[in-house]
């Protein structure tokens, strides 16, 4: 079974920092490109950062915001300083990967549990 697990959310002072990661597991075979959403109540999910063969960012986040990948753990990792309030939100790793299925290759966007990211004083 293939599993997306997110860590390292938690509640921190407006200009902290948090690490969180995301541990890919399972029958993988390929992984193309790993992302970071984040969804606040009411509003729809968006774009953090991607990471594939370069590295994008939402503008909200560039300067502050640094995405990263060791492919040998199969973990994305998004390391964000000079945190405001403004991302409050339920941070949420994605994968386009191809799996072991049944045989055969199979190649689907998985999605993790998310973490919550509170920043507040």
């Amino acid at each position: 079974q293939v599993q997306l697990v997110e860590s390292g959310g938690g509640l921190v002072q407006p200009g902290g920092s948090l690490r969180l990661s995301c541990a890919a597991s399972g029958s993988i075979f390929s992984i193309y490109t790993m992302d970071w959403y984040r969804q606040t109540p009411g509003k729809e999910r968006e774009l953090v950062a991607g990471i594939g063969g370069s590295t994008n960012y939402a503008d909200s986040v560039k300067g502050r915001f640094t995405i990263s990948r060791d492919n040998a753990k199969n973990t994305v990792y998004l390391q964000m300083n000079s945190l405001k309030p403004e991302d409050t939100a339920v941070y949420y790793c994605n994968a386009d990967m191809t799996t072991v299925y049944k045989g055969g290759l199979t190649r689907k966007v998985y999605w993790g549990q998310g973490t919550q990211v509170t920043v507040s004083s």
